[in-house]
């Protein structure tokens, strides 16, 4: 039975969707899945300056702060900018400072004639660390293991100043947890395959390190001090290259975080991120938006076959081989980077993960005024 044009234009388009979908998963993603894990090096003498932000984290410090503070490394300092809280955080830092000689202590007071926001606590915190290498988390955070700021010490590479680190959630029931999680993986997969193909677009400030010089060489976040966001992917997109960044995803380097537990703290927490990548460079934003647009038009394309005959024949079984060549590569990925049970999940979290990234960007068109904490 031949195919009418209708049908002839959706499978052109449906195929078009699949060889771009191809492109990414097998010239892009599949570069992380086989990249050699790298071994975790002796500590080095450099010394290391760990930058932590803290507003109201008063519990978080209490449980995360000692597995910062007892990393086996011969020389590091740790800074914690307490960010005009007004809970308990600042005696837990002052209990811990009297315990931990190697704990500094920035406090941003309430009143301070200043840019409210994160990115006025980070530059404080940058400010006061005594060393030129700086590796950044945040108060929810627990590094994977105590070798952590050996993985991510400053390489030996004169050229590399900046390193991008993974940082996973724990895993807690439900389905909200869940898809936290794949979205989390999805989001590593593409900035760490990225950097690896020489283009890093982005970093997450739970995990990354960078050289201090570089920020003020850079001016620090000047250049976009007026957006909520964007400490750290912002930062990193407009000054990593192919020559001056590093990644690093052995699992003892990885650190892990507290997830969301409501919907709409994750929407909030989503809609600053989105908010901070229309700062991104045009080539990146360009990048990224075509991944999801071709998706999107993937799903869309392959339904609309589904209502002609015999083009939904042919579409279910470009659908099917996509899922299978990308069944290969994900699960691996997600056993990677430390999510395996998520491997089983896969083909509904991939479809659950799009429709809310679609219906996160219609969302975050209308809301426009977000705020840290």
């Amino acid at each position: 039975m031949e195919l009418t044009l209708s049908e002839n234009c959706l499978l052109g388009s449906l195929i078009f969707c699949f060889v771009i979908q191809l492109y990414f998963s097998l010239f892009v993603h599949l570069k992380l899945a086989l990249v050699k894990v790298e071994t975790i090096p002796a500590a080095d003498a450099k010394p290391i300056s760990v930058v932590i932000c803290a507003r109201n984290e008063a519990e978080n410090l209490k449980q995360y702060l000692p597995y910062v503070l007892h990393q086996e490394y011969p020389d590091f300092e740790v800074v914690v900018v307490n960010d005009r809280s007004w809970d308990k955080t600042r005696d837990v830092l002052e209990s811990f400072a009297a315990e931990y000689k190697h704990l500094k202590v920035v406090t941003v007071a309430e009143g301070e004639k200043f840019i409210a926001g994160k990115k006025f606590a980070v530059t404080m915190g940058i400010k006061a660390a005594a060393n030129e290498w700086l590796v950044f988390t945040d108060a929810d955070c627990q590094p994977a293991t105590e070798h952590w700021l050996t993985g991510m010490q400053q390489p030996d590479n004169e050229a590399t100043e900046i390193v991008l680190g993974y940082s996973p959630y724990f895993r807690k029931p439900g389905l909200l947890n869940s898809l936290i999680r794949f979205e989390t993986f999805f989001t590593a997969v593409n900035y760490l395959s990225f950097a690896l193909k020489g283009m890093p677009y982005m970093g997450v400030g739970r995990n990354m390190a960078y050289r201090k010089s570089l920020f003020f060489k850079k001016k620090g976040f000047a250049a976009h001090m007026h957006i909520p966001s964007g400490d750290d992917d912002l930062f990193v997109n407009a000054h990593a290259s192919s020559t001056n960044t590093e990644i690093r995803i052995h699992p003892d380097t990885h650190v892990w975080s507290a997830p969301n537990t409501k919907f709409s703290a994750y929407l909030k927490q989503k809609k600053r991120h989105f908010g901070a990548g229309k700062m991104y460079k045009s080539s990146h934003k360009m990048i990224l938006s075509a991944q999801i647009i071709i998706q999107f038009l993937f799903y869309a394309v392959f339904v609309a076959a589904l209502f002609f005959k015999p083009a939904n024949y042919i579409a279910g079984g470009i659908f099917v081989l996509s899922l299978i060549i990308r069944s290969f590569i994900y699960p691996r990925l997600l056993k990677r980077l430390n999510y395996p049970g998520l491997r089983w999940w896969f083909p509904l979290l991939d479809i659950l993960l799009f429709i809310f990234l679609v219906f996160n960007g219609i969302l975050s068109i209308f809301v426009k005024k977000v705020k840290w904490k």
